[in-house]
């Protein structure tokens, strides 16, 4: 592969470099900074998150209802056995899906990020289909996670209102997301810090107690593995049943091992984007590996998958989580109410970043033309204001809870949007498919890039592949006889359907056509990114630093607010 600077450079990189150039003669290296911050009239959003707080919307941004709730509906559906493999192979598929988007968004860190890439290197339709998809599944996971603590809520009582809960939510989502954006990184740095406590002392509860730190001195260690055995059946019996048992898993997986699009998302407002996007890319594999593997293997030793309460973690009561319900069932009295607190923090934590998520595509969209422009517009703080006020109707959705059961309604969402979540995974492993193949055929050497990603393009084309086969067949049960219904039908391919119509409408309105390789506009903002890059004086700090400065002082502002201390 030839290397990049043996390509002629293109005239818009050039002029680009120039401009940059006679601004640097011009000004201070901290007037650049602000300068190169907006230097795209298309992007006016500010870098004001941090390396800290972007570490810890890496590690447990998208920690959630799934990881301590929803997982027992997997684990009721496969077993032990089934739920470790299921979760294992489905976090190696999405690390592939991880090692592609690191490669591409810290090399291109712009606002929208994967939307705005699919638009700009594989079909403006794709883009398109991509910004809606993603846009349609961070507004609806709001209301799912408001009613996720609805259902924790009820854990210490069931008269309180529903209503009033999602009052409160609403307000805070709200206050939190139209302050600047280094207000929402502090908020999710401390937020995050609680799941990462959570899970830590779940993790504690499953080695003490299966060594025999419990009330009843029982070391249990791997009995539920035993009996009632490792691999559960599920719709069908015998050796059907214990595989459908698997596939129960894997899509319980599929709903709950997430991660890499957070991180993309937050490319835009990303403080020196090549090096701490990098470094939160890179967490994300050790992050699979003990939170979700490790997750499974634990609600694996502390219930068996017969307990009849662990139905509630997939239809309804307040004792819904499969800790609280082993933690129950051993007569542990306080450790139930510390875990349920804190599962109400992590829980909200995450509807706070699909807020997030949810203005920042619909900002991409519009930046590309594919929303209306006034979405585009921002306050002086950067945030996108008009974005932010349509995001804010969807969680009054949550107010379904008021004529309905609380976990019908988490369930109904979870279902609707899981079929979303796949569709990204595909769009990005297709977005990586067509950049590697520009990067070779532009003579750029990947390996100059600031992340590279190895075993490439297979990752993009094995994670591609496993993504259209889970989005296909995740619905399988209502086409078994006698299973059909309408309703369970649409829960599962309705974003499949909105997907199909989204690509192919734009693309025959717009009559878009895919972009070649050797056409693909590899220098799009890169010059501006560079000029940002290069305008630090400092060196990176390392995460460890800044929390070691957060607590014994000694920190400079500019190193995780992204102000210039000057």
């Amino acid at each position: 592969m030839a290397a990049a600077q043996d390509k002629p450079e293109p005239a818009s990189a050039h002029a680009n470099r120039r401009v940059i150039d006679d601004e640097k003669n011009d000004a201070s290296s901290g007037d650049i900074r602000e300068t190169l911050v907006e230097v795209s009239a298309e992007n006016q959003l500010l870098r004001h998150l941090g390396n800290r707080q972007i570490q810890l919307i890496a590690i447990g941004g998208s920690i959630g209802t799934a990881l301590f709730v929803s997982i027992g509906g997997g684990l009721a559906k496969g077993g032990p056995g089934s739920l470790l493999i299921g979760y294992t192979i489905y976090a190696i598929m999405v690390g592939m899906v991880n090692n592609s988007m690191a490669e591409m968004v810290t090399y291109m860190p712009v606002s929208g990020s994967f939307i705005r890439m699919a638009g700009r290197w594989v079909d403006e339709a794709l883009g398109f289909m991509a910004g809606w998809n993603f846009f349609l599944y961070e507004a609806c996971l709001i209301p799912f996670e408001i009613s996720a603590i609805n259902l924790v809520l009820g854990f210490w009582r069931d008269d309180i209102p529903p209503a009033a809960i999602c009052v409160a939510c609403i307000v805070l989502y709200a206050i939190i997301n139209i302050m600047a954006v280094q207000y929402f990184g502090e908020a999710e740095f401390w937020l995050s810090s609680g799941k990462i406590l959570l899970i830590c002392i779940l993790y504690m509860f499953t080695l003490v107690t299966m060594c025999g730190g419990n009330p009843q001195h029982d070391a249990y260690g791997f009995r539920y593995w035993s009996d009632p055995g490792s691999f559960a059946e599920h719709i069908h019996t015998g050796t059907l049943g214990r595989f459908e048992g698997f596939l129960g898993a894997v899509f319980s997986a599929g709903f709950t091992v997430v991660g890499p699009e957070y991180l993309a998302m937050v490319a835009g407002e990303a403080e020196r984007p090549r090096t701490y996007l990098k470094n939160g890319f890179k967490t994300v594999y050790w992050r699979f590996g003990v939170f979700f593997i490790g997750g499974a293997l634990c609600v694996g030793i502390v219930l068996p998958y017969a307990d009849p309460t662990l139905q509630n973690a997939d239809t309804g009561t307040a004792n819904g989580s499969p800790y609280v319900i082993a933690m129950q069932n051993m007569g542990i009295g306080i450790l139930p109410h510390i875990v349920n607190a804190l599962m109400i923090t992590s829980i909200f934590s995450a509807g706070n970043a699909y807020t997030y998520c949810a203005m920042r595509s619909l900002y991409g969209l519009a930046c590309d033309g594919q929303a209306p422009k006034i979405f585009q517009k921002t306050l002086k703080n950067g945030i996108p204001v008009y974005a932010f006020a349509l995001v804010m109707v969807f969680p009054f959705l949550s107010f379904l809870q008021v004529s309905n059961n609380t976990a019908q309604v988490v369930t109904w969402l979870a279902t609707l949007t899981q079929g979303s979540q796949m569709i990204n995974y595909i769009v990005m492993s297709l977005t990586y498919i067509f950049f590697y193949n520009a990067t070779k055929a532009q003579g750029i050497d990947r390996r100059s890039l600031p992340y590279y990603g190895y075993f490439q393009p297979y990752c993009g084309y094995i994670g591609m592949a496993w993504m259209v086969i889970i989005e296909g067949i995740f619905g399988y049960s209502v086409f078994l006889p006698g299973k059909f219904n309408v309703g369970d039908f649409f829960a599962f391919y309705t974003m499949a359907m909105v997907a199909f119509c989204t690509f192919f409408g734009w693309k025959i309105y717009r009559r878009t056509k895919f972009v070649a390789p050797a056409q693909a506009d590899l220098v799009w903002e890169k010059p501006a990114i560079d000029a940002y890059e290069a305008s630090h004086n400092e060196p990176p700090t390392r995460f460890r630093d800044e929390i070691r400065a957060m607590f014994f002082g000694n920190r400079k502002r500019e190193n995780y607010m992204g102000e210039d201390p000057n």
